[in-house]
């Protein structure tokens, strides 16, 4: 290699680096990979980048229904299952089952609601969700949705993440790292919980893994300072900050000439937005300044935190530029007492998700950003908790999608007459997100990073484009 011998004597304790071993060692070629090395390193993390191909979005607002709604209340009507109410399945329908809670031979449960069709798409929707019926020829539904995992944590990482493992980046990572933002004064990946707690794959949900940190989720709250400790403390004046900023900077910069870490480069991206946030953010979460009629549209009240509020928060923050905007509402969980609380949580999500969509749509934003809607997994058709609960239920269930190039007011999929199995059109969650991303512009399978010695997507080594699914 020949490597200066006396270099390496002179080189300070603890300063021997990577930058260093390029540039003395290479005889000339490391200089050159120094130099690319040195560029990359000075680029902005989040600097907006081209995808594979011409993209048909530019943005995605997930609204994750988290603790997993039953698709048999909401989407998928099932005549049979009424009829067969109170009986026990079929035998060999249940052959190799793995319920989470329940036995498996639980008797059925029919459905507690009423469907009528809408829109002149015909879309079979609950009567607990009247304005998502207004706005049926607006979405493509997915009733072919399939998933791998049966508990909370693992399925909402699994459909965050590709992976029932933590650790593994999330969607909004992936889309922030191959798409980078479109906003220097906002975070690229932005996250709201509403419901009665968080989700329960907790922060990973929304995590960067071994992503660089500059693509995690940031987390805005409902209501006071958007981001805690954003307002500077008493005795330090917005110069005070710029002057101490610039040298942490400097610092900073150093180290990265030194070392070549992109966490540095994080550091002082996430330092220098965060300044930039101080005065942006307040005023994007300021919903008091929307009109009257928008504020009826969603049904949100400022400075009252709630799913409405998230709604439209959400299409503020697109609006600035922020690339994936995440809200969950962690709320769906009915072991017990399934007509009581699906009724309140339609009440409180139905409205603000169909004006969310009807309100981009007004704004010419709906064509470039995908709204998508859905949980982790299903609900049995089998009954739980007495009479009136279903458990986790992986095989069926249902999703639905609108703008960015998906095809409007189409249903796509079947199970079979209970509401068990998915018997045409499966979509596993691999599908999903390989199709999202191909929307964004991406071959699923070339968005990759390369970590431990292998390239790690989000699709890992399955999914498929579901083409039936777009425009």
């Amino acid at each position: 290699m020949n490597c200066q011998d006396h270099l390496w004597k002179n080189r300070p304790a603890g300063e021997v680096s990577r930058r260093w071993f390029l540039e003395q060692c290479g005889i000339g070629l490391g200089g050159m990979a120094l130099a690319q090395l040195a560029g990359a390193a000075s680029t902005d993390p989040l600097a907006p980048k081209k995808p594979h191909f011409d993209a048909r979005a530019k943005r995605v607002i997930f609204l994750f229904m988290a603790g997993a709604p039953s698709h048999l209340e909401l989407f998928d009507n099932k005549p049979q299952l009424a009829k067969f109410d109170g009986t026990l399945p079929p035998a060999d329908l249940l052959k190799g089952y793995r319920a989470a809670f329940i036995n498996p031979n639980s008797k059925l449960l029919g459905p507690k609601f009423k469907f009528a069709r809408h829109g002149q798409s015909g879309a079979e929707i609950s009567e607990l969700l009247p304005h998502t019926a207004r706005i049926a020829d607006k979405l493509t539904i997915v009733r072919g949705m399939t998933t791998d995992a049966f508990n909370h944590a693992p399925g909402q990482l699994l459909m965050n993440t590709g992976s029932q493992q933590f650790g593994r980046p999330s969607m909004g990572a992936w889309v922030t790292y191959g798409l980078g933002s479109e906003t220097r004064d906002l975070p690229s990946f932005v996250v709201f919980s509403s419901g009665k707690k968080g989700p329960s794959g907790g922060n990973s949900c929304w995590g960067s893994g071994f992503l660089p940190t500059v693509h995690q989720g940031v987390q805005f709250r409902g209501s006071g300072e958007p981001v805690l400790y954003l307002a500077n403390p008493p005795g330090v004046d917005n110069q005070l900050q710029r002057d101490s900023l610039d040298t942490l900077g400097r610092l900073n910069r150093m180290r990265l000439d030194t070392v070549g870490d992109p966490e540095i480069a994080t550091r002082i991206s996430s330092f220098e937005m965060a300044f930039r946030m101080q005065s942006v953010a307040p005023e994007v979460m300021d919903i008091s300044k929307e009109p009257q009629h928008t504020l009826d549209l969603y049904g949100a009240v400022p400075g009252k935190p709630s799913f409405a509020n998230n709604c439209l928060l959400a299409r503020r923050l697109v609006e600035k530029g922020v690339r994936f905007v995440q809200l969950y509402h962690e709320a769906w969980d009915q072991h017990g007492s399934l007509v009581k609380d699906i009724q309140e949580n339609c009440r409180n999500t139905d409205q603000a998700a169909a004006a969310l969509v009807t309100d981009l749509e007004q704004r010419g934003l709906l064509k470039d950003t995908i709204v998508v809607w859905g949980g982790e997994f299903g609900r049995t058709p089998m009954v739980q908790g007495g009479s009136d609960g279903r458990d986790h239920h992986p095989n069926a269930f249902t999703m639905w999608l609108a703008g960015g190039g998906f095809k409007p007011g189409i249903t796509h999929g079947e199970s079979d007459e209970l509401g068990f199995n998915v018997t045409r059109g499966k979509v596993h969650v691999h599908d999903l997100h390989a199709t999202m991303l191909n929307q964004l512009g991406f071959d699923h399978t070339r968005l990759t990073f390369r970590f431990q010695g292998r390239d790690y997507r989000l699709t890992d080594v399955h999914g498929s484009v579901v083409r039936e699914l777009l425009t």
